[in-house]
């Protein structure tokens, strides 16, 4: 069985960042070698500015307040969490450069490549997700 977990953050909004730093952060405390790849709005989960602005869905308003009365972090503090949990964060070059962005819009600690570079990280990874 395979030790590492690739996951593929697609989509930017509030749900989708939990769901992605969920999974990861659980998976490296778990010990296993985990590799997120974001890709078109998904890059807003690490973008400096758009990670403290993502949007809940319509009609989801409410959840606000419950992930705050259960103490759940924020986006940028699972974002350090996974970061200093050693999980690896790509940034889709493609995306980056039809959306004119740089590696400076981004957290700090993140590796800029394709999807040649995630697929040879997703391999043999157990298992690969999407969100």
């Amino acid at each position: 069985m395979s030790n590492k977990v690739a996951i593929i953050a697609a989509n930017g909004g509030m749900f989708d960042a939990y769901k992605v730093f969920n999974i990861a952060t659980a998976a490296a405390a778990s010990d296993k070698e985990v590799a997120i790849f974001f890709t078109f709005e998904g890059l807003n989960l690490i973008h400096k500015q758009a990670m403290h602005a993502l949007e809940m869905p319509a009609g989801k308003e409410h959840f606000a307040e419950g992930f705050a009365k259960a103490n759940v972090p924020s986006i940028p503090e699972l974002v350090e969490m996974a970061q200093d949990l050693g999980v690896k964060f790509i940034a889709c070059q493609m995306t980056m450069d039809v959306m004119g962005l740089t590696k400076e819009d981004f957290v700090d600690g993140i590796e800029v490549g394709g999807a040649v570079t995630f697929l040879e990280y997703a391999k043999d990874a157990s298992p690969t997700l999407t969100f």
